[in-house]
């Protein structure tokens, strides 16, 4: 740490954000019926990514394929056909049309994880919280870390013993 004007900097801590990988985020979702072991619910857990779809920028039907958004992409090739047919009669110029679909298209860009975040919770998913990291299996280590140890553990009887691992039985 280095005494700068009378605050202390840390440019050990400012040296590793210079070199180092952009920050994603994610938010966890767990299934309406998950599984009782702790080990299955974890692994049924679901990590919606936080950020921008260049893909659904470009392509939003090609986006919402991607992430099996099959309401939204029949949803947005409906609007945008009604949209497009409404202003054609309108008489406006293809290019104000053009530009309003590009506008579109980037705004799904930004709101494509916001969609499936919304999907899970209709169909009964509940989120769980957030996690930050470097990368997906960051954020999935860091996010086991503090919730693992809080899930309760399923142990197995046998000949009296417990065990919390099936095959530790068979020995």
């Amino acid at each position: 740490m280095a005494l700068h004007h009378g605050a202390i900097c840390r440019t050990d801590h400012l040296k590793l954000i210079e070199g180092s990988l952009p920050v994603v985020t994610f938010t966890v979702h767990e299934p309406p019926a998950p599984p009782a072991d702790r080990i299955d619910r974890a692994d049924a857990l679901a990590f919606v990514k936080d950020g921008f779809s260049w893909l659904t920028a470009f392509s939003p039907l090609l986006g919402f394929a991607q992430h099996s958004l099959w309401l939204a992409a029949v949803a947005y090739f409906v609007a945008l056909a009604a949209v497009v047919a409404v202003l054609n009669a309108l008489g406006v110029d293809s290019a104000w049309i053009a530009l309003l679909v590009t506008a579109l298209n980037i705004y799904l860009g930004f709101e494509l994880s916001t969609v499936k975040r919304w999907t899970l919770d209709q169909g009964g998913w509940r989120t769980l919280g957030t996690v930050t990291g470097r990368s997906i299996a960051e954020c999935e280590r860091r996010f086991m870390e503090s919730w693992l140890p809080a899930q309760p553990a399923i142990t197995t009887q046998r000949d009296g013993q417990a065990s919390s691992l099936p095959f530790a039985a068979n020995r």
